[in-house]
């Protein structure tokens, strides 16, 4: 349970850094606000594209975007966070037409849950009970919440349940996935998450609409996909 203690600490960072992002938020002209929420998904843009760099097999990489994409329509995935984000702004909204809960949920949900040190974090602290790469990660989410719920408004708050949840599980069931989890296959699953991160950056920029949350199962899929393509591949006479 020790490893846990890394995901509660971040928790804890987002809903703080949230709380101090609204508390500025009153204070900030919305132009102001609109020009920072865009830099922001510049920012996030960045973190994306540096990210993706650390994939080795473009071809994995495409098929589990492709495959995962398509598991993520079919359960409609971003439909069902996207109304868990409407339920909240229904119940927190003061009848604003302007809203943005459900966005601030759907955005910094995927923002601090998406990438390769939430993954990588949350598997040592599974298997190690080292939490160093989910404290700097909190460092860092404090920051980022602080950022977008002062544009974004409570919305933020609500996704440091998503963080609590999903961290938790991955590094709950790290013992389970141990061994499959090879370099190789770690640093592909990085690679789309940082790609799904783009296409988040994209979405705040307001240049696509993607359903970004659908792409998600894409993640996991080099868990399978890197054995099966080493296996084809020497499989294949010399």
């Amino acid at each position: 349970m020790f490893g846990l203690v890394g995901t509660f600490v971040n928790t804890a960072t987002v809903l703080a850094g949230g709380a101090i992002g609204i508390a500025f938020k009153k204070g900030i002209p919305k132009r102001v606000g609109d020009s920072v929420f865009k830099s922001l998904g510049l920012i996030t843009a960045f973190i994306g594209i540096s990210g993706c760099l650390c994939g080795e097999n473009t071809l994995v990489a495409v098929i589990s975007m492709i495959i995962g994409t398509i598991i993520g329509e079919l359960a409609d995935l971003d439909e069902r966070i996207n109304s868990t984000g409407k339920f909240i702004e229904r119940k927190v909204s003061r009848g604003d037409g302007n809203s943005t809960v459900a966005q601030g949920f759907v955005s910094s949900s995927l923002l601090f849950c998406v990438g390769a040190m939430t993954i990588v974090g949350s598997l040592q602290a599974g298997l190690d009970g080292d939490c160093s790469v989910l404290f700097t990660k909190s460092a860092m989410d404090f920051f980022s919440a602080m950022i977008f719920a002062s544009t974004l408004g409570i919305g933020v708050l609500f996704s440091a349940v998503f963080v609590l949840v999903y961290q938790g599980i991955i590094t709950l069931l790290a013992g389970w996935l141990e061994p499959l989890l090879t370099t190789a296959a770690v640093n592909e699953m990085n690679c789309v998450g940082y790609i799904i991160i783009i296409g988040l950056a994209l979405n705040i920029m307001g240049v696509t609409k993607l359903k970004v949350t659908n792409m998600v199962p894409a993640i996991f899929l080099p868990i399978v996909f890197v054995p099966l393509y080493n296996w084809i591949i020497n499989m294949i006479p010399a």
